[in-house]
């Protein structure tokens, strides 16, 4: 098969589809592998790298989808990418379609393969293409925040821990799965004095367990969400609902009760946010206010540890990326089910129920 790594141009995103490793892998496995030029530049990989690995590097972005069955990105493709959408073309990227309703419909329309890195689902319900980008997510929002509580970046001037003699910071994190324990971890580390919420009760006493009563863990609830909201220094919103559009958990009314200068970080934006005035910005422009407290809503928050991102990445894609060149779609769907639970539009049409529903779309099953 021929495959296709793009340069990523959503803002600041340095992350690319594919490292030279994988490359080289797909190459010995006989496919051909064309990259856009200083595609992995920002991920420390070169152009040199990727030739020498057995890669050709092409001038420009269109090139490489004209060339290409199938694409592997990052990022979703953004509107100046739509004109290169073709029929059949085999699209394997993060698409959180959810919250795209314009993207949706150009894939329909281009009867594009479109395969979503977030849904592929294992029989027990994991998301192991989500896992590694969450875990630096979560991460990140943590010390994002701890940075934004800064006095000189607009904060309340707190620092997490706090020292000897003075109150700690509170910090609340909304969802208990892979970003919520990561945030977790890092405000544990760093001293904060923290509180996880989630509707999840066998999660909540697993937390419990990991941290061993150094959180309070709360079921996630309007009473529980909005007096922890009132008390709470830095806010971290990291709930999924595996395909759907983010419930929103946190109301305006609940942000205005936040004291001015305090921080929101919502990981979950780029699923529409649980957070009612969160709107995606970008690492140009990070943030913004609303009654005074610092809004933090960036979707691709490990487009700037691009290094990390991408081998963290692509150690959970390649195995995929590998089957559905091998394979094509249609055979690779029928063998490997985290696969089918992945094929977000197929033949014109919406085939992830999630997606359809939550944009009001027709859904159609793919049959295997």
């Amino acid at each position: 098969m021929i495959i296709g790594v793009p340069k990523e141009i959503k803002n600041l995103e340095n992350r690319v589809g594919m490292t030279e490793a994988g490359v080289r892998q797909l190459v010995a496995e006989g496919h051909k592998v064309f990259v856009e030029k200083d595609a992995g530049v920002g991920s420390g990989i070169s152009n040199e790298t990727y030739i020498k690995v057995g890669a050709t590097i092409l001038d420009t972005k269109k090139e490489v989808y004209e060339k290409a069955q199938m694409i592997v990105k990052v990022k979703e493709p953004l509107p100046e990418e739509y004109d290169l959408l073709k029929e059949n073309l085999i699209l394997y990227t993060y698409l959180h379609l959810a919250a795209e309703p314009k993207l949706t419909k150009v894939l329909a329309e281009r009867k594009v393969k479109a395969v979503a890195y977030e849904t592929i689902q294992n029989s027990d319900g994991s998301l192991p293409l989500l896992v590694p980008m969450s875990e630096v997510a979560g991460r990140m929002a943590t010390q994002v925040g701890a940075i934004y509580l800064q006095k000189n970046m607009g904060g309340k001037g707190v620092l997490l821990g706090g020292v000897t003699g003075v109150h700690r910071a509170n910090v609340t994190v909304i969802g208990g799965g892979i970003v919520g324990i990561n945030a977790t971890k890092m405000a544990v580390g760093l001293g904060a004095n923290v509180t996880v919420l989630d509707v999840n009760t066998p999660r909540l006493e697993y937390l419990d367990n990991v941290f061993g009563g150094r959180i309070t863990t709360l079921y996630s609830n309007i009473t529980n969400i909005e007096e922890t909201v009132a008390k709470t220094d830095l806010l971290i919103g990291a709930v999924l609902v595996t395909g759907h559009k983010a419930p929103t958990l946190v109301t305006k009314e609940m942000v205005k009760t936040m004291g001015k200068g305090s921080v929101i970080v919502d990981v979950a934006v780029d699923q529409g946010g649980c957070i009612e005035t969160c709107r995606p910005t970008s690492h140009a422009v990070p943030t913004y206010e609303v009654d005074g407290v610092i809004h933090y809503c960036v979707p691709n928050m490990p487009g700037v540890v691009s290094r990390t991102s991408t081998y963290a990445l692509t150690n959970a894609t390649f195995k995929y990326a590998s089957i559905l060149a091998a394979m094509g779609v249609e055979d690779a769907v029928a063998r490997y089910k985290p696969l089918y639970h992945g094929l977000n539009v197929y033949g014109g049409y919406v085939c992830y129920e999630p997606v359809a529903h939550d944009l009001n779309m027709e859904y159609r099953p793919y049959k295997v």
